[in-house]
């Protein structure tokens, strides 16, 4: 249930659906939920321009959307999403339904999609209303930046050290190396940032760039509404243009055959003119999947690079950082504390922080290990529920298809060795346990072994891509 959240069972009381107060803080603090588990671009583009009327007993939260495009793309992609975050704010499910806003109420959506659009880069346009048939595609603006997203506010560590190095390359000078730069990673590691960065850097050094940054469902729509309005000519003039193209998450192109082909003219169109791409996916480009071979050979050719998760030291930097950034001064002793609990993303990091400063702020306390584990109590409570040493083992072991069994023997064949090692670094890596606690979990086992086991699985991960994708999904399985 959501801390300090006035909407308990109890709280019911009479509202007008339109006009409740009680109805718009619980609407809010479902907004702040959500922000925290999407992408920037996808919550200011599909979520927040939405308007909710909430019932008089709470009962049921109704969601104008401006267009029937919209309502569609709404109810399938984020419906359950936003569902979850409503009962995890009010303590019960809610019903949720979708409709289309009247006249008048379209028109306000609409200027919240337009506000949302301006300042964070992502595409009102993507869905752009049925009743402007025959309007050719939008030019992309001149960058759609983020101007706080810089090199300058990016924590650099060992886990994105590489991939920093290259983008300041391409920022530097674009067009020649590394074109295209191809970065990949888990959700929430930085990849936008470092987008964001190259593009506020040339536009620093060469303010008349063409530059545009756009997530790639911005593509898919424009591909749409230029097949609707025979407007292809808008499009490629919009597009094969720019001087730098920063396009995330490509790997929403799966399946979009003409997406696809148009993405390919365009990926054509700016090389020959040397202009500069930089993508970013979650996946490494021959991991991608149902993206056509040509495009695949394309996005490998240049330089492919990954962002990994911070380590504790860099994890540590971004909380003392990110603290500064709201004028608190956050012990150290305190961030390496929340840097230890919660190790997946910088985006959850972000979330742990801002309930912490919160916590401290409305309890009138100084920030404080007890205060931070008091702040953090339902997130420590699913991370020591969820992951422990005994569940690691199992999902390793039906993951390289060996017996749990395997894990405590002595037997050392690399089938069964390889894993347990993965399953020690993982132990390592997800749980508070010490070495000799870990050693002991595994059959009684020295705690040098666990340390070998660490240091070898986290050097190979570095170097080895498919070992990575491996250890990236068995992670996500964990945490699921």
């Amino acid at each position: 249930m959501y801390e300090g959240n006035p909407l308990t069972p109890s709280a019911k009381r009479p509202a007008s659906a339109a006009a409740s107060p009680a109805g718009e803080r619980l609407w809010q603090a479902c907004l702040a939920q959500l922000a925290q588990q999407l992408p920037e671009q996808q919550f200011n583009t599909w979520i927040k321009p939405l308007k909710a009327e909430v019932a008089e007993d709470f009962s049921r939260v109704t969601l104008l959307v401006a267009n029937r495009f919209k309502l569609d793309w709404v109810r399938a992609q984020h419906g359950g999403q936003i569902a979850s975050a409503l009962q995890a704010v009010y303590g019960e499910p809610i019903a949720l339904e979708l409709a289309l806003a009247p006249r008048r109420a379209a028109q306000r959506v609409n200027a919240a999609e337009r506000r949302a659009d301006a300042p964070q880069g992502t595409a009102a346009a993507e869905a752009a209303p049925a009743t402007r048939a025959g309007a050719a595609p939008e030019t992309p603006p001149r960058s759609r930046l983020n101007p706080q997203l810089t090199f300058a506010t990016l924590v650099e560590g060992s886990a994105n050290r590489m991939a920093r190095s290259a983008a300041m390359h391409v920022a530097a000078q674009p067009g020649q190396m590394y074109n295209p730069l191809f970065i990949y990673g888990g959700v929430g590691l930085g990849k936008t940032h470092l987008m964001h960065a190259v593009g506020n850097q040339l536009l620093a050094d060469r303010p008349g760039a063409r530059v545009s940054y756009i997530h790639a469902e911005q593509f898919v729509s424009d591909v749409v509404r230029a097949v609707r309005h025979n407007a292809f000519d808008e499009f490629k003039n919009a597009y094969h243009s720019l001087d730098l193209l920063l396009i995330d998450d490509v790997q929403f192109f799966a399946n979009k055959e003409r997406t696809q082909e148009e993405f390919f003219n365009a990926f054509e169109a700016l090389l020959a003119k040397k202009s500069h791409i930089v993508m970013t996916s979650d996946t490494y480009p021959k991991g991608l999947a149902n993206i056509h071979e040509r495009l695949v050979s394309r996005f490998d050719a240049g330089l492919s690079v990954a962002i990994e998760p911070p380590e504790l030291e860099m994890r540590v930097a971004i909380l003392i950082n990110k603290a500064q950034a709201e004028g608190v001064v956050m012990p150290e002793e305190v961030a390496f504390f929340v840097a230890k609990n919660v190790r997946s993303n910088v985006r959850e990091l972000e979330g742990a922080l801002r309930k912490v400063l919160a916590y401290a702020r409305f309890n009138g306390k100084e920030i404080s290990i007890a205060v931070a584990r008091e702040a953090l109590r339902d997130l420590l409570s699913i991370q020591n529920r969820q992951i422990s040493v005994e569940n690691i083992q199992k999902t390793v072991a039906d993951y390289y298809k060996i017996k749990v069994a395997d894990m405590y023997s002595k037997k050392r064949p690399a089938s069964i060795a390889r894993p347990r090692q993965i399953a020690m670094y993982l132990a390592k890596e997800l749980t508070q346990k010490s070495l000799p606690e870990i050693g002991e979990l595994f059959g009684g086992r020295d705690h040098t072994t666990v340390l070998h086991a660490v240091r070898k699985i986290g050097a190979e991960r570095l170097q080895l891509t498919e070992l990575n994708q491996q250890l990236h999904v068995l992670e996500q399985t964990l945490k699921a």
